[in-house]
């Protein structure tokens, strides 16, 4: 049996090319219909039913346009596609990284840069990554930043959750930004985090943190110095005002000096 369209077919037993016709008498294609009063199912529904069947065995995932950032659904095997709202044009290709690269992406697809890869792009924003290599440019990830790598990362690492893997033993010389941070491997870096830092039993941390929370298991190791709240918080707000200094009445018989500023806490 093949599709009810086709003009020509290959035999699936002698590989011989030949155009369908009326089967042959004798010859069963399918088992005759049950004693009931159904009838046989005919040669258009058995294709459209192999059509519907292709279609909901594809999956669709949901993507947002770099400009209007309005969201719309697409294939997972589609490379690429058009924004229905401003008609701009949105890469949806995954990118693997073995040499040195330094062009701009701009993808919703996957990022994995492998341990011989150095990428130095000064833009690349992608859905997730995965670092194994050397990161000397700016990388921006929407969901999920997973490092295993040891050694040193020069470049700017932005993500919504950074995963530093168990066997990972990074010296980030940037300030790392993220939503939440899970840390299982060893790590030197500055993080301003808006969310949780994590960091498991078998992780460390050395470097200033300035997070929403952290939880640190036993045998977990952080050092450096912490400051629990808003990420944006300034030193400016953590010292008190200068009319709540200001005394409230002049003491002339106590000499005067100079002001001195008040120790960051």
């Amino acid at each position: 049996m093949d599709y009810v369209a086709a003009k020509s077919t290959m035999c699936r037993q002698c590989g011989r090319s030949f155009v369908p016709g009326t089967p042959k008498p004798g010859l069963s294609l399918r088992p005759a219909p049950a004693s009931t009063n159904e009838p046989a199912p005919s040669r258009e529904s058995f294709g459209l039913g192999r059509i519907e069947g292709l279609w909901k065995g594809q999956r669709n995932r949901v993507v947002a346009c770099f400009e209007c950032k309005r969201k719309h659904e697409v294939s997972d095997a589609a490379t690429s596609t058009n924004c229905p709202g401003c008609s701009a044009h949105i890469d949806l290709r995954d990118y693997k990284i073995t040499t040195s690269f330094s062009r701009s992406i701009r993808t919703r697809g996957e990022l994995h840069l492998t341990s011989k890869g150095d990428l130095s792009s000064t833009s690349v924003v992608v859905k997730s990554a995965l670092i194994e290599g050397k990161l000397r440019g700016n990388l921006q990830c929407e969901e999920t930043a997973t490092i295993n790598y040891i050694g040193k990362i020069p470049g700017r690492l932005t993500a919504n959750y950074v995963l530093v893997e168990r066997k990972s033993d990074v010296q980030c010389f940037r300030r790392i930004r993220a939503g939440s941070i899970d840390i299982k491997g060893k790590m030197s870096a500055e993080v301003i985090a808006t969310g949780p830092v994590n960091i498991h039993k078998t992780g460390i941390l050395e470097g200033n943190v300035t997070a929403k929370s952290i939880n640190i298991e036993k045998g977990g190791i952080f050092t450096g110095q912490l400051v629990i709240g808003q990420a944006d918080l300034t030193q400016a707000e953590l010292l008190p005002s200068a009319q709540s200094v200001a005394p409230s009445a002049a003491e002339p018989d106590i000499p005067a000096a100079d002001a001195e500023p008040l120790p960051a806490t």
